[in-house]
Order: structure tokens, then sequence, then C-alpha cells
């Protein structure tokens, strides 16, 4: 089995986080993950502060092994979800979309571990010099919003300058892709879009099934003109929306407008026309639907079996 010093700052037996979905990771499928050893995560975008208190809570009916909540910071309740966290008595949080400084001193009185998911050298050290008790260090490969720096390239520079743990995010999909990031440096990778695929996933049939239909050429960029990159799945809807935004007849108002809502459109309704299915590059790799715990083994078991093999590329 491998260990590393996040399984020992959290009390998880896998070095893998699901990531927190918004939308998506609910109660059910971060249960799911922390019974099987990982760290499960529930989103905070979750249809406002009380339904995310009641997914905390049933995560707790449903497993007594660790789980965090992920916090999207430019949500408009951020600041309600950063208290609430702590009334329930959460003990560890991710947080994405902006920095989580103001909220720092609060969550570490309350003995809160804090992971911000970074995507540069420079926020990764922001984010140590504020507290942070690791960091996921998340490639271009993700599906949702991205940065512009890669994995394979962004991983070993935020080992080398941070002193705290680093996690690898962004186009791992199995095995090898957590043994790469084992050996760039990463002490636990976060997987998402395979997660999608699991039975303990609710997102809609229509969006399961354009992920098994998938290829290496699915996934586009949209709203990088915007400032907000997100990685999704290559449909009319995200074809339109790129179109839209480099359009210098379509304001910014009319681009917004075209695309509020359309992730949950994808989540709930699988709406082929007016839904956004974020995807990471690693669709292409899905051929069929999984069970959580099957999928951690296959993640952690192949990357156990590659590492330990490794000795083997070596001439004596």
């Amino acid at each position: 089995m491998i260990k590393s010093k996040i399984c020992e700052m959290l009390g998880i037996r896998h070095p893998l986080f699901q990531g927190g979905m918004a939308w998506i990771a609910d109660a059910r499928l971060a249960a799911a993950v922390s019974e099987a050893g990982g760290l499960g995560l529930i989103s905070s975008i979750n249809f406002g502060t009380e339904a995310v208190r009641n997914e905390i809570r049933k995560c707790r009916e449903l497993t007594d092994r660790p789980f965090g909540v992920n916090i999207m910071l430019q949500a408009p309740n951020a600041a309600e979800i950063a208290d609430m966290v702590i009334e329930e008595g959460v003990k560890i949080l991710t947080t994405g979309a902006g920095s989580p400084a103001v909220y720092m001193p609060a969550w570490k009185a309350a003995g809160i571990k804090v992971i911000p998911v970074v995507a540069s050298v420079a926020y990764a050290l922001k984010m140590q010099e504020c507290g942070a008790d690791a960091v996921v260090a998340e490639g271009a490969e993700s599906g949702g919003h991205v940065g512009d720096n890669h994995t394979m390239a962004l991983v070993p520079q935020i080992v080398d300058a941070l002193d705290i743990p680093v996690l690898a995010a962004g186009g791992i999909f199995d095995g090898r892709g957590a043994a790469a990031a084992f050996m760039l440096g990463a002490c636990g990778v976060q997987v998402g879009t395979r997660f999608l695929m699991a039975d303990e996933c609710h997102i809609h049939d229509n969006y399961k099934e354009k992920l098994i239909k998938a290829s290496d050429v699915s996934t586009m960029v949209t709203g990088k003109s915007m400032g907000d990159a997100v990685r999704c799945l290559k449909t009319p809807f995200s074809k339109k929306f790129f179109k839209m935004e480099y359009d210098p007849e379509v304001s910014r108002e009319e681009v917004l407008k075209f695309g509020t809502g359309s992730l949950r459109k994808a989540v709930f309704d699988g709406d082929n026309a007016g839904g956004s299915f974020l995807a990471g590059e690693v669709a292409g790799m899905i051929t069929k639907r999984e069970t959580v715990a099957q999928i951690v083994e296959d993640i952690m078991g192949g990357a156990e079996r590659l590492l330990s093999a490794a000795p083997e590329l070596i001439a004596r």
C-alpha cells in the first residue's frame, strides 16, 4: 500500500482525493470515496448553504472516515459557507477560485486542515505563506476551471518551491497517471473526471454516455478570453459559447447570460443543447461505468504495481 505524509496528516488510507466538483460532489459520492480509503469531498456549490450543511450531516451518517468540503471562494455565499463548516466541525477543506486568506485565522483556530487548489508557483507560495497545510497543483488537463500550466511541468516546480505537501491533479486517470505524479514529487493525487462514471455519482445518464463516447480530442476550453477558462466536452453549446466569446459584436453580458446555469443543465437534465459537460482530457480513456471502490483500487493498486516494478527499468 502506498503511504505518504498526506495520509498521516489527514488520517486516510490512500493518498487520493476526489475532486470537489460543483453540483456533482455530494454526500453519497464523498462518503463512497472515503469508505474506499481516499478523501471524499463535498462541493459547496450545492443549492445553498443549508443544502451543503445537510450534505455534510448526511455524509457523517454514511461514513465515519475523514471527508472534506471544497469551497469555491468566488461564490456569493462563500462567507456563509466559511462559517458553516466551522459550526459543523468539518476538519478538512480544499479551496478554489480565490484566496482563503481572510478565512484562514478562523479555520486554523478551529483545527481545520486547509488545502488550496493552485495553478502556478507564485500562487502556491502565497498559499503557503497564508497558512495552507498542503496544496493541490492542478494542471490545465483538468475538467472545469483551469489555468495555463500543465501537470507534468507544474507539479515538480511547485514541489521544489514549497515546504508543505503537494498533491497533483489534471490528467490523472489510472495507476499510470498516479505513479507519474508520485515520481514528480507529489505526495498524492486528486481525480475528478473518472469519478463522474462512478455508480455513486448522480449525474444524468446523458452526461455519462457522452463521456463513454469521448475521444482524446473531445474536450475544449471556453471562457479563456473572459478570464474564466473552463475545460468541457465539445458540444453544440460549448462551440457556440466559444464562438460568441470571440465575436466582437457580442457583448460580455450576452455571453454570460447564454452560459448561466449551463453546468446544472448538464448535471441534472443532461441537456444537450444548453448544458456544459465539464470533463478533463482523460475523458478519452473512459470506457465503462464502475463503482467508487473499483476506481480507487484500480488507481492506487495500479500505481503500487508500477512503482514496485520501477527498479527493473535500471540496467545493472
